[in-house]
């Protein structure tokens, strides 16, 4: 079995597997090929302070909002800055998930994991499997299951809406 499944099995909690295109793993695409709304897909997005330490979390926010990397996830990390981690530091600090795949479940247990509260709102959502040839759909109850997991008011902010051309 594989740290994502076994560590789903050992929260005891409901989800389901959603097999997907490989190709097609990145939200937007995911979203617009499978039906879901970008409402109910949490990204999970693994962030990192940039300091000597290197402090990591696993935040999840919805894809029709965007995480406020400079505010909210600055402070909690307790850095002067931060960003998102890249491919190569994804994969190695989550245990091999690469980006479009990347889920908090199966994490090593030293990564926070910050879910933003317009998360914990949503009936159920689909988040990442661990690898991009699946996803996995949960109630957020599930997420919240994960060891020292917390909902973070304020983790995302709202992306306005485009403005129409003239």
């Amino acid at each position: 079995m594989d740290p994502v499944l076994e560590h789903l099995e050992a929260l005891g909690v409901e989800y389901e597997v959603v097999d997907c295109d490989p190709a097609l793993a990145d939200t937007a695409a995911f979203c617009e090929a499978y039906g879901y709304s970008p409402d109910d897909s949490a990204n999970a997005i693994l962030v990192v302070g940039k300091s000597e330490e290197r402090p990591m979390a696993c935040c999840l926010v919805l894809a029709s909002t965007r995480l406020d990397v400079n505010g909210a996830v600055r402070k909690r990390l307790g850095t002067r800055k931060a960003s998102f981690a890249g491919a190569d530091e994804t994969i190695e600090r989550s245990g091999g998930m690469q980006i479009g795949g990347v889920t908090p479940f199966g994490l090593p247990t030293d990564l926070g994991v910050w879910v933003d509260a317009a998360v914990g709102q949503r009936e159920r959502v689909i988040v990442g499997g661990g690898s991009r040839d699946r996803k996995i759909l949960v109630p957020p109850s599930s997420l919240l299951a994960i060891e020292g997991a917390e909902l973070v008011e304020g983790l995302a902010k709202v992306v306005p809406p485009p403005e129409p051309e003239s």
